[in-house]
């Protein structure tokens, strides 16, 4: 079973406001399962919110964003998630109005013609890295808590 997170995991682990989340999924750009009232996101879902949060704060609208994350899943016809999974690295480059996927050293999807602007350039894969960090974190911070908790109980 794959691993799910509640909308609270997803706001901790990428920054984004929980009316952010919430208009996100009103608007169909990530849209999670449901438990009752509950959001409840896939590891999927998680990256997609994170390289969004990572593009948004890089100045990108969420238009352009949606275009990019729907031209990834039609280009590769997997999710985010999975595009980066099957590669060692894939990297976002922009020269400040387009966005391009660089799969190699020697690939870049949509070529780089006549562009004079500086770029920067977005790894995917690191910021999956960060959130399974951050998730790892968590659980040893939960359970050094627990650990705690039981301690005091038995001085109690």
């Amino acid at each position: 079973m794959q691993r799910q997170f509640t909308s609270n995991d997803v706001i901790a682990l990428t920054g984004i406001s929980a009316r952010q989340l919430q208009w996100w999924d009103e608007r169909r750009i990530v849209a999670p399962a449901r438990k009752g009232h509950r959001r409840i996101y896939s590891w999927d879902e998680l990256v997609t919110v994170a390289v969004i949060c990572q593009l948004r704060r890089r100045g990108f609208s969420l238009q352009r964003v949606r275009k990019v994350i729907a031209f990834l899943q039609r280009e590769f016809g997997t999710s985010l998630a999975a595009t980066v999974r099957a590669a060692s690295e894939y990297h976002l480059l922009s020269d400040g109005s387009h966005l391009y996927l660089r799969t190699s050293a020697r690939q870049v999807v949509d070529l780089l013609k006549n562009s004079r602007q500086p770029m920067f350039d977005i790894c995917l894969s690191d910021e999956v890295r960060r959130v399974r960090a951050e998730i790892q974190a968590r659980k040893k911070s939960a359970g050094s808590e627990r650990v705690r908790a039981l301690r005091r109980a038995r001085l109690a």
